[in-house]
């Protein structure tokens, strides 16, 4: 088939699978009909550290620059309901079938059944729902559990290349990997391979290294607390630190933040304190999408009078009114409200929206001595209150309003929420994170809630809420490129070797070191590194200068695409399969966004014969690699996950009887000194901070962009190709915008434009996005990634976590010049 009609060929598929993917509902604001001409590929800019793309002619990077026939209609002021119940029937019942996706998911987050695969919100720790899982949740098992297949047959049929050219939609659909396949220096295609081959492969070019530094070693949230450990030993034994992860693009902030304030980089709240807090602020977060379990206990909460404050540049539908799937009255009638207050903050605008809502507090103790503040907390366990309140008190008001976009009304009506509430938590995501002054952005709402002592005490504190099922177990399984000496002391002593003390890199310092070739190999254990990393056009560039790049998955993706001079796709074992090793059936083990370690034991049969599980790759590939360097009997660890565990528990502490604990029934809380109101900081005391606010500087019709999620996606992973609550309706290519700026700069609805990122003299290009009316802030814009990922800069990042700062692009919006013909329809 010729290119021409495969391209436009695919395109009417893609514009039938969209349709399939759309509601049928018909108010429709814009509705667009297309021909789509050849698409040219864009150009790649350099990302500012120069030097030509190594990338092979025809491979792309980037997702295609097609459209597939969207509409666009209202955002929803409702989240759930009988939507929620069909949307999850029909994923499930489209990739496993009726009676498969009815038995699987009856397992879910159950206590003798798989964690799963999607977001971190814990499981209740008493009696459960025999549907303990949410719509999202319903797509990620169905992902995974699908019966289609990826077989040798379908690499011999396409090349890298022309699968490059396609969606990251439709790589996603093809179905499970069946056997590890190799792509060879000079080859087009990806072959099979065997698993000793493959090890052998990888092992050779790990120790032909001049360094150990030169190679570099990635973990998806995916990754179980056993896989993980193992992992981490294996990588350090081998003689680096180089251990990037997904948490160094999320939730680094918020460790870095709360580990320098409290003394532990995680949140200090239970479930069971949502069900005690009198108030719960939800901060740069969209649970409706991201965390809907979350929901539920929102709406616990709220019906028994606590009051939600959400504060958020785009007003999410999940946070207005929520019809609880499983309760026929809300699915009758008109749900719950749950937020009290919606503050509307400018992306960004969040430290001047939290110092506002300070100086209130505090300027209502100065009206009301001792009646607001906490004093014997402050006294007694804080440290740094009155050089905090003395900066406080000379922050100006104009601009504490300016920058946060937040009138000053709102802020006392939100201070005065906080001042009656006796217990407070305060939730976050990514909204927060993801600045150049994220760090910041958490530090002051630790701030906040030392003011009344809203640490350390039942239903009270912070709450970051993980994206991923086990990003944190990963985290405390020694996944991180900077150990402290301590977990470095107790692997020296219980393996008998030294291991290195160095930091290594991170996720930003890898993609710029492989851009060196200072890093030539690159593993990765889960995850799709090329899409959810920044600057797609630098990364991709990156990647195609190793020599090798190696990725364990389940399912195709974009970064099998983008390789080194060889490369390998190891499949593994997911979630909801059955894994059967030497002394039998195992479990591995995960934890939680609260500290919560459980087990997860999948059901379903392999999605082929040729899998392994995570560990035993890992446990492979280290004893291919060590061989009698290492005095770690890799293989026979593997036959029963208890010897890990083992292991484990005289490593890390919190883990003591880890074997027995994690067998009981919802398995077991972390210990957390900060939950307790015990502060191992650098004072010995929780610490108050100072920030400066930061400066948006933004030229005459520049606008700060966002990154966003749309409803049908899990990180990378794109379910479907509609965003049911912010009405768009089978397509991804869209730029929400503010109406007035979108007067201003004489754009229309519908109309196709290229967005520009600006980034210290340099710009990056996204081609052929769809503008969409929105209740955007001024000035601002949101986009989706990965599409937009390429416009996120590789320098532009977080003081102190350095995770990129994909929430606070600067970019103008332009008409494009793309060869696209559109007729626009007013309903």
């Amino acid at each position: 088939m010729g290119a021409e009609k495969q391209t436009r060929g695919d395109t009417a598929a893609a514009r039938g699978e969209a349709a399939e993917e759309s509601s049928a509902t018909q108010a429709t604001h814009y509705h667009s009909r297309m021909e789509v001409e050849e698409p040219a590929r864009a150009d790649a800019p350099e990302a500012g550290e120069g030097g030509a793309s190594a990338l092979p002619a025809r491979v792309r990077a980037q997702p295609p620059e097609e459209f597939t026939g969207g509409e666009f209609r209202g955002a929803s002021d409702v989240s759930g309901g009988l939507g929620a119940v069909w949307s999850a029937t029909r994923h499930a019942a489209r990739e496993m079938g009726l009676v498969r996706s009815a038995r699987t998911l009856l397992k879910v987050n159950q206590k003798d059944g798989f964690d799963c695969p999607g977001c971190a919100w814990p499981d209740p720790d008493g009696r459960r729902s025999h549907a303990e899982f949410c719509e999202n949740g319903a797509k990620a098992v169905a992902e995974e559990a699908t019966t289609r297949r990826v077989t040798p047959d379908f690499f011999r049929e396409w090349s890298v290349a022309d699968l490059s050219q396609k969606s990251d939609f439709w790589l996603g659909k093809q179905g499970r990997i069946t056997e590890p396949m190799v792509l060879r220096r000079g080859a087009t295609h990806y072959e099979a391979v065997g698993w000793d081959e493959a090890f052998r492969l990888v092992a050779d070019e790990l120790n032909a290294l001049d360094s150990p530094d030169e190679a570099a070693f990635y973990t998806s949230g995916r990754a179980s607390n056993e896989a993980a450990f193992l992992y981490q030993l294996f990588v350090r034994q081998f003689g680096t630190n180089n251990l990037p992860d997904c948490s160094n693009m999320c939730h680094e902030s918020s460790g870095r933040a709360l580990t320098e304030t409290i003394g532990v980089g995680k949140g200090t709240v239970t479930l069971e304190d949502f069900r005690l807090a009198s108030a719960i602020f939800v901060i740069g977060q969209n649970p409706g999408t991201n965390h809907p379990r979350m929901l539920s206990t929102l709406r616990e909460a709220k019906r028994r009078g606590c009051r939600i404050v959400h504060v958020n540049p785009l007003p999410e539908a999940g946070l207005a009114r929520f019809k609880h799937p499983q309760h026929p009255a809300d699915l009758l009638g008109g749900g719950t409200d749950l937020t009290d207050l919606f503050l509307q903050v400018r992306v960004n605008g969040d430290v001047a929206l939290l110092k506002g809502l300070m100086k209130e507090v505090l300027e209502e103790e100065a009206r009301r001595p001792g009646e607001v503040l906490d004093r014997r907390f402050i006294a007694e366990r804080t440290h740094g209150f009155e050089e905090f309140a003395r900066a406080l008190g000379a922050a100006d008001w104009g601009e504490l309003v300016e920058q946060s976009g937040v009138a000053r009304e709102l802020m006392r009506e939100a201070a005065r929420v906080y001042v009656e509430s006796e217990r407070t938590i305060v939730c976050w995501a990514m909204g927060l994170t993801q600045h150049k002054n994220a760090v910041a952005n958490i530090q002051e709402i630790v701030n906040l809630l030392l003011l009344r002592g809203n640490l350390g005490r039942p239903g009270a504190g912070p709450c970051p809420v993980r994206g991923h099922s086990n990003v944190q177990g990963d985290r405390t399984m020694g996944i991180w490129e900077r150990p402290a000496d301590t977990f470095l002391d107790a692997l020296a002593r219980e393996f008998d070797f030294e291991p290195p003390r160095h930091h290594g890199l991170d996720t930003v310092e890898t993609i710029r070191a492989m851009h060196s070739s200072r890093v030539k190999v690159f593993f990765a254990l889960g995850g799709n590194f090329l899409s959810a990393t920044p600057d797609t056009e630098f990364t991709a560039a990156a990647l195609a200068r190793c020599r090798l790049t190696a990725h364990v998955s389940t399912k195709l993706n974009r970064s099998h695409l983008i390789t080194g001079e060889q490369a390998l796709i190891l499949p593994c074992l997911g979630r909801t399969e059955r894994d059967a090793q030497a002394s039998g059936e195992q479990f591995v083990s995960v934890e939680n966004s609260m500290g919560v370690v459980h087990s997860s034991r999948g059901s379903l049969d392999p999605a082929s014969p040729h899998l392994l599980s995570e560990p035993a790759i890992v446990a492979r590939l280290a004893r291919a690699t060590l061989g009698g360097r290492s005095k770690v009997d890799w293989e026979w660890l593997v036959e029963d996950y208890d010897r890990v565990r083992d292991l484990i528990e005289r490593v890390i502490p919190g883990f003591s009887d880890y074997r027995q604990r994690v067998r009981e029934p919802g398995g077991f809380y972390l210990p957390n000194l900060a939950r307790e109101g015990v502060f191992q900081t650098s004072t010995g005391r929780a610490n108050f901070t100072v920030h400066g606010l930061p400066r948006i500087e933004l030229a005459p019709g520049q606008l700060l962009m966002m990154t966003v999620r749309s409803h049908d996606q899990f990180n990378t992973t794109i379910y479907g190709l509609d965003d049911r609550y912010r009405g768009v309706s089978g397509e991804r290519r869209v730029v929400f915008l503010n109406p007035e700026d979108m007067a201003a700069q004489g754009l229309s609805a519908g109309q196709v434009v290229d967005l520009v990122s600006h980034f210290e003299g340099e710009e990056r290009t996204a081609r052929r996005f769809l503008v969409v009316p929105y209740p955007l802030p001024r000035r601002c814009a949101a986009t989706y990634f990965p599409e937009a990922n390429v416009l996120v800069p590789v320098r532009s990042v977080a003081d102190k976590s350095n995770t990129p700062a994909s929430k606070s692009v600067v970019i103008t919006v332009h008409a494009s010049d793309a060869p696209l013909r559109f007729d626009y329809d007013r309903a």
